[in-house]
């Protein structure tokens, strides 16, 4: 008995022993420490208070335009009895994310803390149409509804705490050319190029479906894309796989399909009828071209675009009421090495050939039908998978600088001349913000890269 009574007593002190470790190592301010705390109240920089996200550990300082990051030294409060290091007061270079790390008794958290200056112009609206701004590009663009007359617009531009711009708000100016704009805070001076243009009145573009009119559209992502084309394109029209399957439409008129099919990640039995797989493949033999998107990315594999059995290996993602919404990160792409590429003219990018296209914090569905590299289907890398499919993979996930992970924009086939097919098939190409029981998502800032890049894809197939 006393044996058992020692050897009980020897698992409790271990237990409690590996709770305390625990506790520590995960930085939680509960266990067997009760009375104080690890939290900053305030993160001061230059007198200006940054926004403290105690759920995920993170402090985010936006300092006036113009103003250095290189040197500064931020004012932190603390509870009693804590310290914080690097110290409050501190010299710190800003240029990237530094961590601070908080520590009371047997006990510590780490912060991240960003600290950037703002941005000059915070929008740029006409006849209240939203332009997009690339601030790393000092670009600025804009397509107003067709048949609106250039020559005399007044944009509404707002502005950052003192920054002026010249021309100013409100003035009446020519944008039949591109239009310099000059904004300043003290001696902080830098030029963007704005231009605003029309709706292209080509090419015509299918738009295919599943439904046998376009009304009959049901996924609010394919619709919302539907939307844009028509609004952005005179010459678009919508198909049905019915409308290929008996002749109804004439496919030898259209210059680009679009596919964009969201809906499942199984492709539709009306898609891979062979009557239907057929006529597609001798539009695209005759000179046709295809822009695949999302799941419908697969098709590349039913039309012969690919060698039989190289589709995307990777197809997943979530449908409603299933999601998710990640507060963590922003969701983009690499295009490292094709910052040239036509496809990604005029996108706004956070650093050459980076873009983001899903804005953290807005709900989800993750719908990808990419090629995952390294571990499946034999490929090993880029060049693996440009050798075995024929064709060229333009973007990855945006950590993947050398593109040898994962395929997310491809065209076909891989030399210079010749397209025929584009494909975009990432999780963050998302057109549609989904309800969240009963509430609308956050809206996606970055929405414009995606049409932007949309109706570069569709240019480029004509043109190449």
């Amino acid at each position: 008995m006393k044996t058992k009574i020692k050897k009980t007593y020897s698992i409790f002190i271990l237990l409690m022993t590996a709770a305390l470790i625990w506790s520590c190592e995960n930085q939680m301010e509960d266990g067997l420490v009760t009375d104080v705390s690890v939290n900053i109240s305030s993160f001061r920089v230059n007198g200006v208070s940054g926004e403290i996200d105690q759920k995920d550990d993170k402090i985010t300082v936006t300092l006036p335009y113009g103003t250095s990051v290189n040197t500064l030294a931020p004012v932190i409060e603390i509870p009693q009895g804590a310290t914080v290091s690097p110290g409050s007061g501190s010299a710190i270079d800003f240029s990237q994310p530094v961590k601070f790390k908080v520590k009371n008794g047997n006990i510590f958290k780490d912060y991240l803390v960003t600290v950037k200056a703002q941005s000059p112009i915070i929008s740029f609206k006409i006849n209240g149409l939203s332009a997009t701004i690339n601030h790393s590009g000092k670009s600025i663009s804009l397509t107003m509804p067709e048949g609106t007359n250039l020559t005399a617009l007044q944009p509404m531009i707002e502005l950052g705490n003192g920054v002026s711009i010249s021309p100013g708000s409100g003035t009446t100016i020519n944008f039949t050319s591109p239009v310099s704009f000059t904004v300043s805070n003290g001696s902080t001076t830098e030029i963007y190029t704005a231009k605003v243009t029309t709706p292209i009145s080509g090419p015509s573009v299918a738009f295919l479906g599943t439904a046998s009119t376009r009304t009959g559209l049901t996924n609010p992502d394919e619709i919302a894309a539907a939307d844009w084309l028509f609004g952005k394109f005179s010459g678009a029209m919508y198909v049905s796989f019915a409308d290929v399957a008996n002749g109804a439409a004439n496919l030898n008129n259209i210059d680009v399909i679009w596919w964009h099919f969201d809906s499942a990640t199984a492709l539709p039995t009306d898609a891979m009828n062979s009557n239907v797989t057929s006529k597609i493949k001798t539009y695209l033999n005759g000179g046709g071209n295809i822009l695949l998107t999302s799941f419908a990315a697969q098709y590349v594999d039913a039309l012969g675009i690919v060698p039989s059995g190289k589709g995307p290996n990777n197809v997943f993602g979530d449908f409603l009421p299933n999601g998710f919404i990640d507060t963590g990160i922003d969701w983009g792409i690499s295009f490292k090495g094709n910052e040239i590429h036509p496809v990604f003219d005029g996108l706004q990018t956070y650093e050459s050939g980076k873009a983001n296209l899903l804005q953290k914090g807005t709900f989800r569905l993750n719908h990808t039908a990419w090629w995952f590299l390294p571990d499946w289907g034999g490929y090993v890398n880029g060049a693996g998978w440009r050798n075995q499919t024929g064709g060229n993979n333009l973007a990855s996930e945006a950590w993947d600088n050398t593109l040898d992970g994962r395929v997310a924009i491809a065209e076909f086939p891989g030399g210079t001349a010749n397209k025929k097919c584009m494909v975009i098939c990432t999780g963050a190409y998302d057109w549609y913000n989904e309800t969240v029981n009963g509430t609308p998502s956050q809206a996606n800032s970055f929405q414009d890269n995606i049409r932007k890049m949309t109706e570069n894809s569709l240019n480029y197939l004509v043109t190449h």
